[in-house]
């Protein structure tokens, strides 16, 4: 059977290559021959090569418009709803994904959730109940090819919050550290295989790191910064690496933080190139061998930071805000000549920012 009937096979799939990720559910609807070549990896190689992928962040973020929820005690304040958008990059599209399972438009996603992506999938992980504020061991995942949500295996291992969380793009998404129900926090670390929707347990990492943020680049999985139970807040600048060939943990890092980067959890990303980027405070940094050199100033607007990934074409795109409560708003960074351009605003995509992942499809 043909791809497109009357047309050679090279030509049928470049013309599926060159469609719009907004497309695939309903080019996944009408045949199964259709629906088995976008799902193949070698689509999205292709897609990537060819330079027709789409370049996506893809957002925890709250409605503009927030409800006003009550208190037991008939106290009222204003609890941010969080849904899923998506900016493309490419296009400065703006959208938003239905609401997950269970969860409807008046709820939303459970606060402090992760994000993460795997092929063409997004793994939304834990939180905290946008009612009851009790901690979530919910999973969901979203297939961009069909566009429909599924409900995971729940997280194990116990109540786990502001834990660490990053995905190696393909297959699995990795968990560490955090905090348990009783706000001691935690050296164990889980990996979750999306496509068999099952965890397994790592090995323990060498310390406790509570509100840890971690990046996955060069097969391996980095966890950075973070404070023990008794530290309460005091960052370490440590960070350690879970080698998925080996499935080990390297020695600890005990420097690899600079003594500026450790008031808050630095948001960090990194590019294909192995190349690490971090936003701390207003400066945007970049490691070059075992060192952190600022490389620029982060702009006024945006220096509260809440997400930053590193594009293909090696641009930086930090998502951030002035301050809590002002709009949120995007800009690149190009390094080829040290500037800022500012990304299209929406005011309907401003609320605040929680969590993101970077998604190329």
């Amino acid at each position: 059977m043909e791809l497109i009937p009357d047309l050679p096979e090279t030509v049928a799939r470049e013309c599926l290559l060159r469609s719009s990720y907004q497309q695939f559910p309903l080019m996944a609807s009408v045949c199964k021959l259709w629906q088995r070549e976008i799902s193949l990896p070698d689509f999205f190689r292709h897609r990537k090569s060819s330079g027709h992928s789409q370049e996506l962040v893809v957002l925890s973020q709250a409605q503009v418009d927030d409800p006003v929820k009550k208190l037991g005690s008939g106290k009222t304040i204003p609890t941010p709803v969080y849904r899923v958008s998506v900016l493309e990059l490419g296009s400065g599209l703006r959208s938003e994904l239905p609401p997950v399972p269970g969860q409807g438009q008046s709820n939303g996603l459970p606060l402090f959730c992760r994000l993460a992506s795997v092929g063409s999938d997004l793994v939304v992980l834990g939180g905290l109940d946008p009612v009851t504020w009790r901690t979530s061991d919910s999973v969901f995942v979203f297939s961009f090819l069909t566009s429909t949500w599924r409900v995971g295996a729940s997280m194990p291992g116990g109540p786990r919050s502001f834990f660490a969380c990053a995905s190696d793009s393909e297959r699995n998404v990795f968990v560490a550290g955090g905090h348990d129900e009783d706000k001691n926090a935690m050296m164990s670390a889980l990996a979750y295989d999306v496509a068999e929707d099952k965890w397994a347990f790592l090995p323990d990492m060498g310390r406790e790191r509570d509100e840890c943020t971690a990046i996955f680049h060069s097969g391996k999985f980095h966890v950075i910064g973070g404070y023990a139970t008794e530290e309460q807040g005091q960052f370490s600048k440590t960070a350690e690496s879970f080698d998925v060939t080996t499935w080990r943990w390297g020695s600890q890092a005990d420097e690899f933080l600079s003594t500026g980067m450790t008031t808050w959890p630095p948001i960090c990303a990194a590019g294909e190139n192995g190349d690490l980027y971090a936003c701390c405070r207003r400066d945007l940094m970049v490691m070059r061998g075992d060192t952190w050199h600022k490389v620029g100033d982060l702009p006024a607007d945006v220096c509260n930071v809440s997400y930053v990934a590193v594009r293909r074409s090696g641009k930086v795109v930090v998502i951030g805000s002035a301050r809590y409560g002002e709009p949120s708003v995007g800009y690149n960074w190009d390094m080829s000549n040290s500037r800022w351009v500012k990304l299209e605003r929406h005011e309907k995509y401003e609320g605040h920012v929680q969590a993101g992942c970077f998604l190329e499809m």
